[in-house]
């Protein structure tokens, strides 16, 4: 292999005009990793998108948005533990 060449990975990772689709491609691994993160919300929330560090879910009702309001730092902390790196930095909440 030629010295100079270089992953795809690595080509993804380093280089700065392809900054922004890492970003998005992140993002949207967010979105579809969290029924595999977060099982036990399976039927009651669903992640709609990621932006800005931004989790937005759609909750069932109310009352399921009260609680996983409550515990918004421990899924941000596990969300992130997942990845081993800040992907998400706040949790909105939406009514489905």
């Amino acid at each position: 292999m030629p010295e100079d060449f270089k992953s795809l990975k690595e080509v993804f990772n380093t280089e700065p005009g392809l900054k922004k689709i890492k970003s998005i491609v992140d993002e949207n691994r967010v979105v579809n990793d969290f029924k595999t993160i977060f099982p036990e919300f399976n039927k009651v929330a669903k992640a709609v998108k990621v932006q800005n560090k931004v989790l937005t879910l759609k909750v069932e009702n109310a009352a399921w948005r009260n609680e996983l309001k409550f515990k918004e730092n421990l899924i941000i902390e596990k969300i992130n533990n997942f990845y081993k790196g800040e992907k998400i930095n706040k949790i909105k909440f939406s009514a489905r």
